[in-house]
């Protein structure tokens, strides 16, 4: 008999003799081990939570704030960031007690990384269109229920047009986001998209029936662009990259000033459209294609 097992049939034979939850009550050892797994895996979603919540802060913090910014329970958040400084998830950002995303994280994502022929095609595919426009190009796709830039290429400019990478975004902010979720119907579109977050940058609300009809445009014409909500100098150009089964796991974009967007659009169209559907290809012959959220 393993150790667990010889562990769970004492707890059950104490619980029988009253000593556990109460006079008469039984419980039995399938029953106290499964409110161990249980436990566990609520642990292991929580640590996922630290690890989420530290890569949107972008900055170190104590593990109170962290607690707080989680509502979690202080003791579980002390316990879970301790385990996870000692495996190297985690580490110790200065001598106030902050901490933040470890090496090991960054060692696991080459790891990743190594396995995928597909990140290079990408990296070529953006290369080849910052070249090619002179734009910032960027392969873009969902995060949970957030749009995010994956990979990004700076064009020529003397300054920054475009998110960072990693950053989390509103669906609806985004000409990306409407071809990422194109593949779903309208009922799931919006259970799926949180309904703050058809709050725009401006304070404006954007009407879900609206953007439900830029969803369908962009679906029919496999294409959609827009001047950016998020600043008033930029024009987002966005073309799906489809995994088998018709499903937009990511898309291409070309980011450019107004100005340029519109006397380069159709070109800007053209070049992207073309990328797009050449690394779709590429992307349906590969033993691995894009999951649902990243490349896999």
């Amino acid at each position: 008999m393993s150790f667990q097992k010889m562990r769970n049939r004492q707890r059950s034979e104490r619980y029988k003799d009253g000593a556990g939850i109460g006079q008469g009550a039984v419980m039995t050892a399938e029953a106290v081990e499964e409110i161990g797994v249980s436990r566990r895996a609520r642990g292991l979603d929580r640590a996922f939570e630290i690890l989420d919540y530290l890569r949107a802060l972008r900055r170190p913090a104590r593990p109170n704030e962290i607690a707080v910014g989680l509502d979690a329970p202080k003791s579980t958040t002390y316990e879970l960031v301790n385990l996870l400084l000692k495996t190297g998830v985690l580490e110790h950002a200065d001598k106030e007690g902050r901490v933040f995303l470890g090496r090991k994280l960054y060692f696991l994502g080459l790891a990743y990384q190594a396995q995928l022929d597909l990140t290079r095609e990408c990296r070529a595919y953006l290369d080849e269109l910052a070249e090619t426009t002179r734009e910032t190009s960027q392969l873009c796709m969902l995060d949970g229920d957030k749009y995010t830039v994956a990979m990004m290429r700076e064009g020529v400019r003397p300054f920054r047009i475009s998110s960072d990478v990693g950053e989390r975004i509103p669906i609806p902010w985004t000409a990306s986001g409407r071809l990422l979720v194109s593949h779903m119907s309208d009922e799931q579109i919006l259970a799926f998209i949180p309904k703050e977050d058809f709050v725009l940058p401006s304070g404006a609300t954007l009407a879900p029936s609206a953007f439900l009809a830029e969803v369908r445009q962009a679906r029919e014409a496999g294409f959609f662009s827009f001047d950016t909500l998020a600043d008033n100098f930029t024009h987002c150009f966005a073309a799906p990259v489809y995994r088998d089964g018709g499903v937009c796991a990511a898309t291409l974009c070309l980011i450019a000033p107004r100005e340029d967007g519109a006397r380069n659009y159709a070109r800007y169209r053209e070049v992207l459209a073309a990328a797009a559907r050449s690394l779709s290809e590429k992307i349906s012959a590969a033993p691995t294609g894009f999951a649902k959220t990243g490349v896999a």
